[in-house]
C-alpha cells in the first residue's frame, strides 16, 4: 500500500518566509531614525524647486514675473507657456532626435564597456594592469578638456551636423568599463572553465553565461548611460547647427534664446525636457532601484 505524502499547511510553509523577513528588518535605532529624518529633509529640499518649476509652468507670464511671488496660480491654471513652447520650435522632432541618439549611445556604450570589462577581468595580457590604471585615471579628466580635439576629429571625418557626430564621442565611458569589470570579477570562474572544457568559445561564454548573470548591472549601466545621453547639452550644442538635427535640450535652449527670459515658458521647457525621463522612471522604477541596490552602482 502506497502512502500519500500530506503537504504541509500553507500557514506552516509561510512561517519561515515571514520569519526571514522579520530577521532582515533592521531595528529602528536612534541613529537610524536621525538618518531617515535627514534624508527626508534633503528629499524635500530637492523636491521644492521641481514642484515650483512645474507650478510656474502653468502660470501666465505676467503672473510668473509678478512680485510678490505667489505659490499657486491666482488667475487659474493655464497652458499658455506650453502652447508657446510647442508652437515655437520642432519639439517632436527634437524629442525624436534625443531618443535616437540616446538609445544609440546606450547600446554602443554597453556593448563596448561589456567587452572591455570582460577582457580586463578575465585576460591577463601584457599591459592589462597599466590599461586599467589609465582607464581609472581617465575618469578624473573633465570632459570639457576633450571638446576641442573631439570637434576637430568630427571636422576631419565630416561628422559635424550629423547624428554620428553626436553619438560617437559619447560611447566611450571609462566609469562603465570599470563598474562592469568589478562586477565580472565576482562571477565564479568555474562556470566558464566548465564551458571551456565543453568546447565553448570565449564569445559564447560571454553571451550565454556571463551577460545573463549580469542583467542587474547591465540594466543599471544602460539606464544611467541613457539618462546622461538624454540630458547632455554641451556636446550636441557644439556639434549641431541645423535646427532639424538638434536634441531636445539644445532645441529648447534656442527657443529660450529667441524669446528672452520668460519664466513660465522656461519652466514649461524644463518640464518638457524632463518629462520623458520621469515617464521612464515611473515604468522602470522597481528595476532602477533593484539595480542600484544589487550592484551598488551609486556608491561606486
Amino acid at each position: 500500500m502506497t502512502s500519500a505524502t500530506i503537504p504541509a499547511p500553507a500557514t506552516t510553509r509561510a512561517r519561515p518566509r515571514a520569519a526571514a523577513r522579520t530577521r532582515r528588518r533592521r531595528p529602528m535605532t536612534t541613529g537610524r531614525i536621525v538618518a531617515l529624518v535627514i534624508l527626508a529633509i534633503l528629499a524635500v529640499m530637492w523636491l521644492i524647486p521641481v514642484v515650483w518649476a512645474a507650478i510656474t509652468s502653468f502660470k501666465t507670464e505676467g503672473e510668473a514675473a509678478a512680485f510678490p511671488i505667489t505659490l499657486l496660480p491666482e488667475s487659474g491654471w493655464v497652458l499658455d507657456a506650453y502652447a508657446t513652447t510647442l508652437s515655437a520650435g520642432l519639439v517632436p522632432r527634437w524629442a525624436w532626435n534625443s531618443l535616437l541618439t540616446a538609445s544609440a549611445v546606450t547600446l554602443i556604450t554597453v556593448v563596448i564597456s561589456a567587452l572591455a570589462g570582460y577582457a580586463l577581468s578575465r585576460f591577463d595580457f601584457a599591459g592589462s594592469k597599466a590599461l586599467l590604471a589609465v582607464i581609472i585615471a581617465s575618469i578624473m579628466i573633465p570632459g570639457q578638456i576633450l571638446i576641442v580635439p573631439l570637434f576637430q576629429q568630427m571636422l576631419v571625418f565630416n561628422m559635424v551636423d550629423t547624428y554620428w557626430g553626436v553619438i560617437l564621442p559619447q560611447v566611450i565611458a571609462a566609469p562603465m568599463v570599470f563598474i562592469l569589470k568589478k562586477f565580472f570579477d565576482q562571477i565564479p570562474r568555474a562556470l566558464e572553465e566548465a564551458a571551456l572544457v565543453d568546447g565553448a568559445s570565449r564569445m559564447r561564454i560571454l553571451v550565454q553565461i556571463v551577460l545573463p548573470l549580469s542583467r542587474p548591472i547591465l540594466g543599471a549601466v544602460s539606464i544611467f548611460v541613457f539618462i546622461g545621453a538624454w540630458n547632455n547639452f554641451l556636446w550636441p550644442f557644439i556639434v549641431i547647427n541645423k535646427s532639424e538635427l538638434m536634441t531636445l535640450p539644445v532645441g529648447l535652449q534656442t527657443v529660450i534664446s529667441a524669446y528672452g527670459i520668460q519664466y513660465a515658458a522656461n519652466m514649461a521647457q524644463a518640464v518638457l525636457a524632463a518629462l520623458p525621463l520621469i515617464v521612464l522612471f515611473m515604468f522602470f522604477q522597481r528595476q532602477i532601484i533593484k539595480s542600484i541596490s544589487t550592484t551598488g552602482i551609486a556608491g561606486t
